[in-house]
């Protein structure tokens, strides 16, 4: 069976969005308090950008600047590229190695539904290829098909 992003990888997924003009420190301690490797950067329900732990490392930590001067809109990736609710997991998953990506948000048209990991998709592609095997098992030796 195929995995879709909705609903297979995303389910009631909530996410956080924050502003640009917070700082660098906020964004990292909501990060760490909601175990997230990124945020999503909104304004007025509409993504801005994506700001991610490898953001605050590279253009912080490693270029010695100030998290509480450097604000979300300094550092995050804007307009990110995105995937669809009816985009498959293998779809996703090779889209974010082409690109090096390791999150990417998921909109319906304009509309934010969530954001998925190249973990997230790692273990849906796991179960694909898991059940596929099985499948296969199951037709060359005969068992769950026929009589």
């Amino acid at each position: 069976m195929t995995r879709r992003i909705v609903p297979d990888i995303i389910k009631d997924q909530k996410f956080l969005g924050i502003s640009s003009s917070v700082s660098a420190r906020e964004a990292a301690k909501l990060m760490s308090k909601h175990k997230f490797g990124a945020l999503m950067v909104v304004k007025d329900d509409q993504l801005e950008g994506i700001i991610s732990e490898r953001d605050i490392s590279n253009k912080i930590v490693a270029q010695g600047c100030d998290p509480d001067k450097t604000k979300v809109s300094q550092i995050m990736t804007k307009n990110p590229e995105t995937i669809s609710p009816d985009d498959t997991a293998i779809k996703a998953l090779e889209h974010m190695h082409e690109r090096g990506f390791r999150h990417l948000p998921v909109l319906n048209g304009e509309t934010i539904i969530g954001i998925v990991s190249i973990r997230d998709l790692y273990a849906a592609a796991k179960d694909q290829l898991e059940d596929d095997l099985k499948d296969r098992d199951k037709f060359i030796f005969g068992t769950g098909y026929g009589c």
